[in-house]
C-alpha cells in the first residue's frame, strides 16, 4: 500500500510509483479509499490552496482545525510535521520530509487537524495545500518555527519569514501547564 503510517498519529506519508520517460513523467498522488483505510474514516477536502514562494522563505508553523492534503509541485521544500496535541503520546515531537524536485520525493503528505506544519524552500517552490473547511480565521494557532521544545533541523537559522509567523509563540507559550515543561 502506498500509504505510510508515521510515528505522530494523523500523519501519513502517500507514495506512488514515478513514471518518467522522454516526455516527462506521470503519478498518481493519492486516492480517497486508500486514506480512507489508513485512517479509519474518509477525508473530506473542501477547498484547495496553493501558494509559491521563493528561495529561503519558511512558512509555519501552522496548526488549524481542519485536514491538510500537501504537495510540493515544483521546487524543492523541507515539510516538518510536529505534534501540538497537548494529550498526544507524541506532543512535542516532529517528523521531517524533503518533498517537490528532491530525488524521489514526489510524495504527497496527509496531516491530520490539530496537526502542526512548517516549510523551507530550497528553491522557488509551489506548494499544493488541499483542506477539509474553507477559510476561517477561528482557530487558527501557530507556533514559533525556532521552537527549543520542536528543535526542528532547519537549514537556515535566518530564513525569510512573515510578520505573523515571526511573532508566534513557543509551544511552552501555549501550554505551559503541560507535564513536558515541569
Amino acid at each position: 500500500m502506498p500509504v505510510q503510517q508515521t510515528p505522530i498519529q494523523g500523519f501519513l506519508i502517500v507514495r506512488w510509483p514515478l513514471f518518467e520517460d522522454d516526455r516527462g513523467f506521470f503519478k498518481q498522488s493519492y486516492q480517497t479509499g486508500e486514506l480512507t483505510e489508513a485512517l479509519g474514516r474518509p477525508p473530506q477536502l473542501n477547498q484547495g490552496n496553493h501558494s509559491r514562494s521563493r528561495e529561503r522563505v519558511l512558512r509555519g508553523f501552522h496548526m488549524e482545525p481542519w485536514d491538510k492534503l500537501i504537495y510540493v509541485v515544483r521546487g524543492t521544500a523541507l515539510c516538518v510535521i510536529a505534534d501540538p496535541r497537548p494529550d498526544s503520546p507524541t506532543f512535542g515531537k516532529t517528523e521531517s520530509i524533503l518533498l517537490g524536485d528532491a530525488p524521489g520525493e514526489h510524495a504527497r503528505l496527509f496531516v491530520s487537524r490539530g496537526l502542526a506544519n512548517a516549510f523551507y524552500c530550497f528553491t522557488e517552490t509551489d506548494y499544493i495545500n488541499d483542506v477539509s473547511a474553507e477559510f476561517s480565521p477561528e482557530g487558527r494557532k501557530g507556533i514559533i518555527w525556532n521552537d527549543p521544545t520542536l528543535n526542528a533541523d532547519w537549514p537556515d537559522k535566518e530564513p525569510v519569514l512573515s510578520r505573523t509567523d515571526a511573532a508566534l509563540p513557543s509551544l511552552e507559550e501555549l501550554y505551559p501547564g503541560h507535564t513536558l515543561f515541569r
